[in-house]
């Protein structure tokens, strides 16, 4: 159990160091992570890499969110540049189920409800029909909705779920990394998945 709470404060302290952000109160022991952060290629403890926008997308315009399904992070960009975030994300299950490609941003819901698209109740006939906001939706506090009927980039309260291969097709955030996502981008903000 101490093992995996470390790697989880160096996680977090790694994150924050990365974001530029301050770390919780779980790292105040600064001796438990050391970080080797190179000059050409920044990396936290979780060998996510900070990216640069050029490589995907054209423009800024109205903000880029990059789903990496490949290292399981979320990059964002703002529009003027002077924004970038990267957040740790649980990806889809399998390839069948990874949609990758352009789409973006067509609608935000705060206290989302969910329903399980037809093949999810195909799969899984126990599941419900229909869940509203709340500790027990699997869309947790905010969802970003994509151009692609049933995608969405969105929060998530079963955290053990960030950083694995997990969802059946949307990308997951942890709630509060979710929460600033939300605030920063907007309907229209440009989406690639990788």
């Amino acid at each position: 159990m101490t093992r995996t709470l470390l790697n989880r404060r160096a996680f977090v302290a790694g994150s924050a160091a990365v974001l530029g952000t301050s770390a919780s109160a779980q790292t105040s022991n600064s001796t438990e992570f050391e970080a080797d952060v190179s000059p050409e290629v920044q990396r936290n403890i979780s060998s996510f890499r900070t990216l640069q926008w050029q490589d995907h997308f054209s423009n800024l315009n109205n903000g880029c969110i990059l789903c990496d399904t490949e290292s399981r992070a979320v990059h964002y960009w703002s529009e003027d540049a002077q924004t970038y975030r990267l957040y740790p994300s649980s990806v889809p299950l399998s390839a069948d189920l990874t949609r990758l490609g352009r789409t973006e941003v067509i609608r935000k819901v705060e206290g989302p409800s969910w329903a399980p698209t037809p093949s999810m109740r195909e799969r899984n006939p126990e599941w419900p029909e229909f869940v509203g906001p709340g500790p027990d939706n699997p869309l947790g506090t905010h969802a970003l909705y994509l151009s692609w009927q049933y995608y969405r980039v969105h929060g998530t309260h079963d955290t053990r779920k960030i950083g694995r291969r997990s969802s059946n097709g949307c990308i997951g955030l942890y709630n509060e990394h979710i929460a600033e996502l939300f605030a920063l981008a907007k309907v229209g903000t440009q989406v690639v998945l990788i």
